[in-house]
């Protein structure tokens, strides 16, 4: 399966590239939270590239799930600067469910609109990203 055009090879970028982010903010998280949360928001700023993406790859006539997950993962982004920056919330020790169901819902279908069309457009790239992606959700999990 090769890659067809440059709108895919710049989708397989970053998605891989925004795994590469998780996997060293979580790990940052784990051996030093407190810088973790001086840069946090970085994670969240990924937003900004990835609607970019989504606008071009809708200009560029792409299939819809190429440009769902930028919108999605900025949903997400939105959602967590407000509960983790502007009026932060103690959500996740204790779990408050009304915010850790949308937050964790939201990321993780954000992630699977990056990771599923890697499939049909280049099969190395999905599992490169089922590695990033099972490396950071382990990170994620163990750092709290």
């Amino acid at each position: 399966m090769s890659v067809r055009d440059r709108w895919e090879r710049l989708f397989i970028s970053m998605s891989l590239g925004m795994q590469v982010v998780f996997v060293i903010f979580f790990a940052l998280r784990r051996w030093n939270f407190a810088v973790a949360m001086q840069v946090g928001w970085l994670v969240y700023g990924l937003a900004i590239p990835a609607v970019v993406l989504s606008v071009i790859l809708i200009n560029a006539r792409k299939v819809w799930y190429l440009s769902a997950g930028g919108f999605l993962f900025a949903l997400w982004s939105v959602f967590g600067t407000v509960v983790d920056i502007v009026h932060p919330v103690a959500w996740r020790s204790p779990i408050l469910w009304s915010i850790f169901i949308p937050y964790v819902l939201l990321y993780t279908v954000s992630q699977m609109f990056y990771w599923w069309p890697l499939l049909k457009v280049h099969r190395p790239s999905w599992f490169i990203f089922t590695a990033l992606y099972s490396v950071s959700t382990f990170l994620n999990v163990t750092s709290h």
